[in-house]
């Protein structure tokens, strides 16, 4: 396995020049295909691995969250960028203490989001946004370790879709320690143009989660450094599950069967993987994972906390 140290170096290179896709595993089957069809690097998103243990987003508490960074760590040799919602805690020392237990799972990169999770407010003020990301920074800073800091601008995803807001904002963010800058939500090229411009040059994170006609190339000529999907990779596989399940159901037929993997190709990229956990951790951390996953099948998402 590549070391902690290899992996953050390798993905600190990846925010130097060029543009790169970070696609969003959920769990350690699409962690290693994904770096498997010849990814750099991974990140982790939020809402896949909520969904993945019968969770809504936003309401899977933070040792969940830690233990599967740390899983997601053990089972590639990929740097992964961890998509630490809100950091966990309102206040910046509360974020600076979950930030240091997040850069003790292995994790090469880590964005802390300016949302408070209240509709009522749902930013927080730009004062203590910025304290928060100083906060996230001068942990990582005490670490010693070498883990990049990504600081989100969440105004478009929350009906704020004030373009000189939200570059004032990552401007703040980039001068106290953020590495790279993140609004998801922007979309058009003059949007996105206009944050390149702004943190420049400091590199932009844009988040693709639709279908687009905007390429890789495009967002590459734009000045984009780096492209993540967030959970649309894991809706995607959720979208696939529901049709074929909902056929069945409904109509008690199997034809969107037809477009399943294949066993076959599924097995060879898995072959001699089912021991990860147990190489990582040992055999009881195996049995621990087990026991957790059984408890955490609830059906009714939104309620499951």
């Amino acid at each position: 396995m590549t070391t902690t140290a290899q992996k953050r170096a390798a993905f600190r290179q990846l925010h130097q020049s060029g543009c790169f896709v970070l696609p969003n595993p959920w769990d350690i089957g699409s962690a290693r295909m994904l770096q498997h069809l010849g990814f750099k690097a991974l990140a982790s998103t939020s809402s896949g691995f909520a969904w993945s243990i019968g969770r809504a987003d936003n309401q899977v508490a933070c040792d969940d969250v830690l233990a599967h960074l740390t899983a997601l760590c053990a089972a590639t040799d990929l740097p992964v960028n961890a998509d630490f919602e809100s950091g966990f805690a309102d206040d910046p020392d509360g974020v600076a203490a979950n930030v240091t237990r997040a850069v003790a799972t292995g994790i090469a990169g880590l964005s802390i989001e300016n949302a408070t999770g209240d509709k009522a407010r749902p930013l927080y003020d730009d004062a203590l946004g910025v304290a928060r990301i100083q906060a996230a920074r001068a942990a990582i800073d005490a670490t010693g370790e070498d883990v990049l800091l990504v600081a989100r601008c969440e105004g478009f995803l929350w009906g704020e879709r004030d373009l000189s807001k939200t570059a004032a904002r990552l401007e703040a963010f980039a001068d106290a320690g953020a590495d790279c800058l993140y609004a998801p939500g922007v979309s058009t090229e003059a949007e996105i143009t206009t944050l390149v411009q702004a943190v420049a040059p400091k590199p932009l994170n844009v988040l693709t989660v639709q279908p687009t006609t905007m390429t890789v190339a495009n967002l590459a000529a734009l000045g984009v450094r780096r492209i993540s999907v967030g959970g649309a990779l894991a809706r995607a596989a959720w979208g696939g599950f529901l049709t074929a399940a909902r056929e069945i159901a409904e109509q008690g037929t199997f034809t969107a069967l037809a477009g399943a993997a294949k066993g076959a190709e599924l097995n060879g990229v898995f072959g001699g993987s089912s021991n990860v956990l147990c190489r990582a951790h040992g055999p009881a951390a195996w049995v621990s994972k087990v026991a957790h996953d059984k408890n955490k099948q609830e059906l009714f998402f939104g309620g499951a906390h």
